[in-house]
């Protein structure tokens, strides 16, 4: 549990405004040395002093009112992550300003975003910047317990692999073989009854290695992990199977205590990745935590994309992720974009669908009107309909991705009347939770179909 007294503010990401701070009681508890007839200037220094770190985050801070009325709010945004603050007057570390998941349960913050993770199976890693350490240290670390499980998933994948090496081992034969230990041959060579019997060393191919016992030690502190109590009890019964599994295999295995698990350039691709994963593990165990985030928009995209790859293949349509779509010129200004790439592109007969995810708080903020959800907006509709512009298809969709708390769908129809051309955009909501997922893949799927049926009626 994070320490009160640790943290200087907490506020989820995918906020335009977070509740705001007086600035005289922040000179209370925080700023004690700070002259109080001055706050906004005191406020001012104190976001300066921070900025390097807060634009790492990419949080916004905004100072509003003057004098002692004076006060300070944030906006958030993509990024997860804690980072280290210091006080304006003092330049001393005061407390840490943490940016949680916006999906949130109560035994654990981090459950909804491990769910999706383990879904997905990709690699969204926490990126760390160099600062001074959290001080709440470990409490707000990014959750260990991911990083165990993509070690354990990946071990297991080694372990059905049967990763052998060459062991040299010593064996007794009966006639010179390979190379002969002739010091301990000649030490019973005068013994008529071993006179035959040659000391050899050979090379044999094994799983019983001891990079494999390093292996399993950095396994045990894998498994400790998961089981413990910080780890959600929902996400422990989903990998107690491979556990049992990984148990049994490597039960005749020695644990070997190690430092750093060595990569070869001879290690296949599975046992390179597994290594490099152990060595996190081995190095977390003992850093320092400094400032660190997980961008939750590449999160968001990948969802997206797996969620309409189940989608492709039910309806069977054909996919395409991330598809360059370039421009060629004899001269491209700097400033030029060389290619444009959607999220995802779905063929089906005669209809095309265009998908662009946008981690933005558009649908968190239903009811709020202001000039920059605006222009935000404005902007991701006028990308997805650039991205529309390329199909020759007449029957072309564009959704438009936002995260939401709940399921969200809404046509927007656009028609321009000089020649009623009609464009047709969609307003996606998608919660990021796992339990929500089959629900919003059949509402989708019911959507395609009611679009394909309006559209074969306005063909008869």
């Amino acid at each position: 549990m994070t320490s009160p007294q640790n943290v200087f503010f907490e506020m989820p990401c995918l906020i335009e405004k977070s509740q705001s701070l007086s600035g005289f009681l922040l000179s209370k508890k925080w700023f004690k040395g700070a002259d109080r007839r001055y706050l906004a200037e005191s406020l001012q220094k104190f976001v300066e002093y921070n900025k390097e770190l807060f634009d790492f985050l990419e949080v916004t801070p905004r100072i509003e009112g003057s004098g002692k009325s004076a006060s300070l709010n944030f906006r958030s945004d993509r990024f997860i992550g804690a980072i280290p603050l210091r006080a304006p007057d003092t330049g001393k570390q005061i407390g840490d300003f943490v940016v949680r998941p916006r999906y949130t349960s109560a035994n654990d913050q981090f459950s909804e975003y491990v769910e999706i993770v383990n879904l997905l199976e990709s690699e969204i890693l926490p990126e760390f910047k160099n600062s001074i350490p959290l001080l709440s240290h470990r409490n707000l670390r990014p959750p260990i317990y991911l990083e165990a499980i993509k070690f354990v998933k990946l071990l297991e994948k080694a372990v059905k692999a049967k990763w052998n090496k060459f062991q040299n081992t010593e064996r007794i034969h009966r006639y010179p073989k390979s190379e002969v230990n002739w010091k301990r041959y000649v030490e019973k060579e005068s013994d008529p009854a071993k006179r035959l019997l040659f000391p050899c060393r050979d090379n044999t191919l094994s799983t019983f290695h001891s990079e494999f016992f390093e292996l399993k030690y950095v396994y045990s502190i894998s498994k400790k992990e998961i089981n413990s109590f910080k780890t959600p009890r929902h996400i422990k019964y989903q990998f107690q199977d491979t556990l049992t599994y990984l148990d049994n295999a490597l039960y005749e295995f020695p644990e070997k205590f190690t430092n750093e698990l060595y990569i070869h350039n001879s290690d296949s691709v599975v046992i390179k990745k597994l290594k490099v994963q152990g060595n996190k593990i081995l190095t977390g165990n003992f850093e320092e935590i400094t400032a660190w985030r997980i961008d939750f928009s590449l999160l968001f995209e990948r969802y997206v994309q797996f969620i309409f790859k189940q989608i492709s293949l039910e309806i069977g349509a054909k996919q395409l992720n991330n598809y360059k779509i370039r421009q060629f010129s004899r001269f491209n200004p700097p400033w030029a974009l060389n290619y444009l790439e959607p999220d995802v592109i779905l063929v089906k007969n005669n209809l095309d669908i265009v998908v662009d995810a946008k981690y933005k708080s558009h649908l968190f903020n239903l009811k709020s009107s202001t000039e920059e959800l605006k222009e935000e907006h404005r902007r991701d509709l006028h990308q997805l309909l650039a991205y529309t512009a390329f199909s020759k298809n007449k029957n072309k969709v564009g959704i438009l991705c936002y995260p939401s708390n709940e399921q969200f769908l809404l046509e927007l129809d656009y028609v321009f009347p000089h020649s009623n051309v009609e464009s047709k955009v969609v307003l996606l909501g998608i919660p990021l939770k796992k339990s929500e997922l089959f629900g919003l893949r059949e509402s989708i799927i019911d959507f395609i179909s009611g679009i394909e049926k309006e559209r074969l009626v306005g063909v008869v």
